[in-house]
């Protein structure tokens, strides 16, 4: 019998689409909601709805948007509610209480975006995590920053990624932060863990871990969105029984079970120092963003927004996954400002790395350049794939130096 789900933000972000079309394909009925109207959605998702509800204030009146959408079902019933963007996790668990459907409650979405309360969760739980503290007024930082020591993080306390992220080396950095983060209500100011920093990925069914992934940030996030010049990469691991991440999907695997997490995505970031030592960073209920789910497919060869839809729908996951590949993906920023004018090296790339590609998605001539700052993507994006670790992280670093985009 089919099963009727509401995707909320079925459009947006990029991959959602594909998850809409994995819902799909598993024999779903899907039902959208968003804030914006139907013809924002892209064609894919589109597609694989049988219906739509626009909700102008879905985000900003929770209780007029569950109504909206109550009355829009009439007397359809849902089996599952689904959203895999970061801003939609604790309004997709109000729409379950209120709807009495299965699935994530809203005081276990707070562990999952409330990072003061998730620490507190995991650090009861016995987890390594950064020493931090909560902060809602300029007074309050200080005294966390007094009470945490430098080198600190200030960051959202409900933030996704590294946005509004800042490192504070002294109290002339805290100040400067402080100026910058008034439009944030309230951050959470933690102990800067000096180490690489790796993710922890999952897709899980009734409470058993179905698939995990781990990768690998090329610069960490901090540095790069902080350096335009960077091109920042994500590569995904193949060798998960190699001593390098073992102790990091240990550490992945004692955090879901301690938070009680269920069905669905996750996605957890974490470091290792350089004595070793692994310690927690964050986890969302979600999967990665910036085209991570990509580099999984390519890695294994397999349709993970399917796979995902499996346990989702079904509590189950019957994907064969076999990793052959490490991939990469190398997000690249144009040189200079306002429209393309130029890209320099692509002959080169495609030459040098042939059917090491996976995929290329630049923006094409006469496009406005994107603001950096706000995009994971930037100016687009190139993945490739190969069964050596150093060779793929040496093709990486060629597309780095070597493909140039200019704006003018």
């Amino acid at each position: 019998m089919s099963k009727t789900v509401l995707m909320i933000t079925p459009g947006f972000p990029g991959e959602m689409p594909l998850f809409t079309r994995g819902l799909s394909e598993q024999g779903a009925t899907v039902l959208g909601v968003a804030d914006g109207p139907a013809s924002d959605l892209p064609e894919l998702a589109r597609r694989h709805l049988s219906d739509y509800l626009q909700v102008p204030d879905l985000f900003s009146n929770v209780p007029s948007a569950i109504d909206q959408i109550r009355r829009w079902l009439g007397a359809r019933t849902l089996d599952r509610v689904c959203c895999l963007w970061e801003p939609g996790i604790e309004l997709a668990a109000q729409i379950r209480e209120a709807l009495d459907v299965p699935g994530q409650g809203y005081e276990q979405s707070l562990k999952f975006r409330n990072k003061d309360l998730m620490k507190q969760a995991l650090a009861d739980g016995g987890v390594r995590v950064p020493h931090h503290a909560v902060a809602s007024t300029a007074a309050e930082v200080w005294a966390a920053a007094e009470q945490v020591g430098y080198p600190l993080i200030i960051k959202p306390i409900a933030g996704a990624g590294s946005m509004d992220t800042f490192r504070c080396d002294d109290a002339k950095a805290v100040a400067a932060a402080i100026a910058q983060l008034g439009h944030i209500e309230t951050v959470d100011v933690e102990e800067f863990i000096d180490g690489e920093e790796f993710t922890y990925d999952t897709i899980c069914a009734g409470g058993d871990i179905k698939y995990f992934h781990v990768g690998h940030y090329r610069p960490r996030p901090l540095i790069a969105r902080t350096n335009e010049w960077i091109s920042p990469q994500t590569l995904s691991y193949r060798h998960l029984d190699d001593p390098w991440v073992t102790d990091g999907i240990a550490l992945g695997e004692q955090v879901i079970k301690i938070l009680g997490y269920d069905t669905g995505f996750t996605h957890m970031e974490w470091y290792r120092k350089s004595n070793g030592e692994v310690v927690f960073g964050e986890i969302g209920a979600r999967p990665p963003g910036a085209r991570t789910v990509d580099l999984m497919n390519f890695a294994s060869n397999v349709d993970l927004f399917a796979g995902w839809a499996e346990a989702e729908l079904h509590g189950a996951f019957s994907l064969t996954v076999e990793r052959p590949y490490n991939c990469a993906c190398i997000t690249k920023r144009a040189h200079g400002q306002g429209r393309i004018q130029r890209i320099e090296g692509l002959d080169r790339i495609k030459s040098r790395l042939g059917d090491a590609i996976c995929t290329i998605d630049l923006l094409t001539l006469g496009s406005p350049r994107r603001d950096w700052k706000s995009t994971l993507l930037s100016d687009g994006y190139v993945t490739l794939r190969h069964p050596d670790w150093q060779t793929c992280k040496d093709m990486a670093d060629f597309v780095g130096t070597d493909l140039h985009l200019y704006a003018g």
